[in-house]
């Protein structure tokens, strides 16, 4: 089964629970194409098969939202192109398959700060969102990264945080509070901003200031920042 997609195709299926299924829509996760399988037993099923980036490729290119699910965690982070990501961008259709391909894939790649700054002015609510949910990644997961290409992020999450479509705006918010999260710096960078969109006339911009506002603001994350 481990590069066979048609023999994979046929184990989620054998894996998929009508209940599951009929309980996407309570999370806004399209069922059209789906099988109904749970996220546990798509983690199982990847860690059986291993790393394939043929494969990935090839569950892709099936439609079926646990075959690209687990195409995030089967590909290869060393073998993925920007062509590629752009091409998979083009394809997220729901924030479930959007956020997972950047964080267990995209944000392993060499290409995500590139990648960020190209889909934040993607007309699409899930390209865009792409681009939030991918930088939100790389700052929890590169602790080796500086300060500066968060710092450069920040006037485009200025920019979406006016977007008032709901999985932009939540997006944007979780990216600038994972970004205010990483270094003193970056604390004091992103809570200025946040208090300029929490002043500002529009409420898609108040509510993204304000929700960062309020995590950003608690002792506790205050405290690791200063223990750094």
């Amino acid at each position: 089964m481990k590069n066979d997609p048609r023999s994979v195709l046929a184990e989620l299926r054998r894996l998929a629970r009508r209940k599951h299924r009929d309980g996407m829509a309570r999370f806004a996760i399209p069922s059209g194409k789906a099988f109904g399988v749970p996220m546990h037993a798509i983690h199982a099923l990847a860690k059986r098969i291993g790393r394939s980036h043929e494969l990935a490729l090839a569950l892709w290119g099936t439609g079926w939202y646990e075959a690209r699910t687990l195409a995030a965690f089967v590909d290869e982070p060393a073998r993925v192109t920007p062509a590629q990501m752009d091409r998979w961008c083009r394809g997220f259709d729901s924030w479930a398959i959007c956020d997972t391909v950047c964080f267990h894939l995209f944000d392993r790649t060499p290409h995500a700060f590139g990648r960020i700054e190209r889909w934040a002015r993607r007309k699409g609510e899930f390209q865009r969102r792409a681009a939030f949910a991918l930088l939100a990644s790389v700052g929890a997961h590169d602790r080796e990264a500086e300060d500066a290409p968060f710092a450069r992020s920040l006037p485009l999450i200025e920019e979406a945080a006016f977007d008032e479509r709901n999985f932009v705006k939540k997006g944007v918010s979780w990216a600038l509070r994972v970004v205010g999260r990483r270094s003193l710096a970056l604390h004091r960078a992103s809570v200025a901003l946040a208090k300029r969109l929490v002043a500002s006339g529009d409420p898609a911009a108040r509510w993204v200031g304000k929700d960062a506002l309020l995590d950003l603001s608690k002792p506790a994350v205050l405290a690791r920042l200063k223990r750094r």
